[in-house]
């Protein structure tokens, strides 16, 4: 019987999809993933205000310019601790000289002594072919024996001397070195501030720095309505100021007429205002202060310099009181200290206006209620309202 061909259709074979299930799998749990992660993360810090941006910018160039100050204590220390450093090496070397001097004076005695061999003086005088010499040759020795002993004595002084100034070099030394450190660590501090100052304007837009620029000019204006506004109230008070003067110049030259119309008032009693010597005194320092800080207006702020070419506050400061003949110390800190206090409303030219709980900052008063200063960096020295920071006190130098 022939073989019946089967119907039957043959069996497809299928592929398995296996790992197109995994990749799926793996491809949703990533999704989830990422979902759970957006749906649980912080949400962006919100950039800050332009406001905000002007708050922190004039806090870390305030801290800059405290830091500025600690520089400048450190560095005006550090170069008055070299100066004494060298002064004692520069001593301890001539005393080490000295030493060695009487060093050799105690050898060559030593060496004589080894000569002689160390015989007795009887054993001397008996084998002296002249007994005479002998004598005459013993009061030498007297003699010698005695500058022998000036020597030690010179030797263990200078020994002594010279062990207790290289004490102090040594720590004279360590004083320097310390110092130094504080001068690295100031320099850095104020490296590190405004490095940071400019990285918060740097991210500004065109516009913001548009509206930074606006809020400057705002605090300016109104910084200058307040100098204007104490301008005047001491025009008025100067003019109360004259107006009785000039009464009481008038009074006194009608008692010594006494009326007998003898016209013999000599204008002998000076009357109110004699203390005008001093005031012209001043005036003539402040007049020179004034002129040398007009001419370096224009200059660059240079964080801990002092001149020519570019100044911090208080680097402006002493440069121009030095030409009126004052001295003053390097820093803020020590500035406000130099003189008398004086009260806001009654500032003359050439005073010293200071700024801040902190005393960072330091201007000179011109009058009219405004300053020359050197303001920060980035600035240049210019002329600017008192009233533009807190102020902290006066003085007027002396």
């Amino acid at each position: 019987m022939p073989v019946l061909a089967s119907h039957r259709k043959p069996r497809t074979k299928v592929r398995t999809t296996t790992p197109a299930v995994g990749l799926t799998t793996a491809a949703l749990a990533s999704v989830t993933l990422l979902s759970t992660q957006s749906a649980t993360a912080a949400p962006a810090e919100p950039k800050p205000a332009v406001e905000e941006v002007q708050k922190k910018v004039d806090a870390l160039y305030r801290q800059a310019g405290a830091a500025t100050q600690e520089y400048n204590r450190a560095k005006a220390a550090s170069a008055s601790q070299q100066t004494k450093v060298d002064t004692l090496l520069s001593d301890v070397a001539k005393r080490t000289e000295k030493i060695n001097e009487a060093r050799r004076a105690l050898g060559s005695y030593a060496a004589a002594q080894y000569r002689n061999g160390g015989i007795g003086p009887a054993a001397t005088f008996f084998l002296a072919d002249n007994p005479q010499g002998y004598f005459d040759q013993s009061r030498l020795m007297d003699r010698a024996t005695e500058r022998q002993q000036r020597s030690v004595t010179e030797f263990r002084t200078q020994q002594a001397s010279a062990a207790k100034k290289r004490a102090e070099a040594v720590k004279s030394l360590e004083t320097l070195t310390e110092t130094q450190a504080t001068l690295a660590s100031s320099k850095k501090d104020v490296q590190t501030k405004l490095t940071e100052a400019r990285g918060l304007l740097s991210r500004l837009t065109a516009e913001e720095k548009a509206r930074l620029a606006e809020l400057e000019r705002k605090k300016e204006a109104e910084a200058k309505e307040k100098a204007a506004k104490l301008a005047a109230r001491q025009a008025a008070e100067a003019k109360e100021r004259a107006e009785a003067e000039e009464k009481a110049r008038e009074e006194a030259a009608k008692e010594s007429g006494g009326g007998s119309g003898t016209g013999s008032g000599t204008g002998t009693d000076p009357g109110p205002g004699t203390g005008s010597g001093t005031d012209s005194g001043y005036a003539a320092k402040a007049e020179k202060v004034l002129a040398f800080a007009r001419a370096q207006i224009g200059k660059p702020y240079v964080w801990g310099a002092s001149g020519p070419s570019s100044y911090d506050c208080s680097g402006l400061t002493q440069a121009a009181w030095r030409e009126a003949g004052v001295t003053l110390p390097r820093t803020t800190w020590d500035q406000v200290e130099v003189g008398t206090r004086v009260a806001t409303s009654d500032l003359k030219p050439g005073d010293l206006v200071f700024f801040y709980d902190d005393i960072s900052h330091v201007g000179i008063y011109k009058g009219d209620g405004m300053m020359i200063h050197a303001p920060k960096p980035g600035a240049n020295v210019r002329e600017e309202s008192i009233y533009y920071m807190p102020i902290y006190g006066s003085v007027r130098p002396t």
